[in-house]
């Protein structure tokens, strides 16, 4: 039989289990019913008038051609004076540091500069949904350990923790690469200077490397600090660090971060990004540049949100939602189970979407981010947002006792 000319042929999916991404159904799901989306992880507010004079100036001086494919100078070795002064560890900002088109795109590179097919990736699960798939772009085998979630007298979720038993059972010979990130996107989960020391002696007598996702280092509240991966010079020496200026700046929608890493790691990571990206806005990248030179710029970031933080979850506290700790990043997470509504018994995925079409306001379910969804009643909302719009949700949410 002849076979169709205007038949597609069909062929194997890279990516079968894959589907739209709950950020992307949820944000729909809010548009359509006009909802207050407090779900993706954007802000609504304008960034500074002074980054887009920035732009507007590198535009007019002609930088509007490719740049070098690891970026311009200007802006890695201005990345490398921040790490510096703030962590301590100092990246050559020609050999260690490369401009990638956001965080995620850094992400993906770095798993499959160094991942091969057979080869062990270690994640931490709730996680950000990138992760797997860039692993099996790789041929890679992810091994999932999931944070322990604490408890109180009702059985409900309060906090999380690392979990340093399987975290310890998970690495073994094959293990490639241990994926961290800090602070922690969903849980806000911020690791400390011994979290640090312990992960050494983990990995200390292994091959394996670290990936350490750090795009909302500028979002640590209540007086504490980033600890960062380059602050400690035996988990540097086989890091890849993640960092994000769209996060720190108000700017997702540019899609521009950057990643560092010692040199030999970092001349395997460059020959991925130069075919799967090569190189990323010329203007941006020139704009930023003139931009990071103001440190007051990502320092005052920690006060800006902790603010909004404080503001929602103080109109929170008139719901009946149980608040879970928010130390850093700039999402809340709260317990529904023991709100006096029916729905309160709703799997998370259905909660939030009842939550969107009939209250008016979106949130992810944290159960999104594993890949066999784990039910804890919790649900993860984003405060990076104007005050009114923060005060037009929580009017809605105060409705639920």
């Amino acid at each position: 039989m002849d076979q169709n000319p205007l038949l597609t042929p069909a062929f194997p999916s890279r990516l079968p289990k894959v589907g739209t991404t709950v950020f992307t159904v949820m944000s729909a799901l809010a548009a359509k019913h006009q909802a207050i989306n407090l779900g993706q992880g954007f802000p609504d507010f304008p960034c500074d008038r002074e980054l887009i004079a920035d732009v507007n100036a590198a535009m007019l001086a002609d930088h509007n051609q490719y740049p070098p494919m690891v970026g311009i100078p200007e802006i890695r070795h201005g990345i490398a004076q921040k790490i510096s002064a703030l962590y301590g560890h100092d990246y050559d900002p020609d050999t260690e540091i490369t401009i990638t088109a956001g965080g995620t795109q850094g992400i993906m590179t770095a798993i499959l500069s160094c991942v091969s097919p057979g080869d062990e990736v270690v994640i931490i699960e709730p996680a950000y949904d990138s992760y797997r798939p860039s692993i099996d772009l790789a041929g890679g085998n992810t091994k999932a350990v999931s944070l322990i979630a604490n408890r109180d007298g009702q059985g409900l979720v309060h906090s999380y923790a690392i979990p340093w038993d399987d975290l310890a059972k998970a690495i073994g010979p094959k293990t490639r690469l241990i994926i961290i990130n800090t602070p922690h996107n969903p849980t806000g989960l911020v690791w400390q200077k011994s979290d640090l020391e312990r992960l050494v002696h983990l990995v200390e007598n292994t091959n394996a490397l670290i990936l350490s996702d750090e795009v909302y280092e500028h979002m640590v509240y209540d007086g504490h600090q980033h600890q960062s991966i380059a602050s400690h010079p035996a988990l540097a020496a086989r890091s890849f660090l993640i960092s994000s200026f769209g996060k720190t700046y108000h700017v997702t929608g540019w899609k521009v971060g950057y990643v560092a890493a010692p040199a030999a790691m970092m001349r395997e990571f460059r020959k991925v990004h130069q075919f799967n990206v090569f190189t990323v806005n010329t203007p941006m990248q020139h704009g930023l540049a003139k931009y990071l030179q103001h440190a007051d710029h990502y320092l005052s970031l920690p006060f800006f949100y902790q603010a909004k933080r404080d503001y929602f979850m103080h109109g929170l506290q008139g719901t009946g939602f149980k608040l879970l700790p928010a130390p850093a990043t700039y999402f809340q997470c709260v317990n529904y189970t023991n709100l006096h509504i029916p729905q309160s018994k709703l799997s998370e995925a259905d909660f939030c979407t009842w939550l969107t079409t009939e209250i008016g306001v979106a949130a992810i379910p944290v159960s999104a981010f594993y890949e066999n969804p784990v039910e804890s009643g919790v649900i993860r909302f984003c405060f990076a947002k104007k005050e009114q719009t923060l005060t037009n949700a929580l009017q809605r949410l105060q409705s639920l006792q």
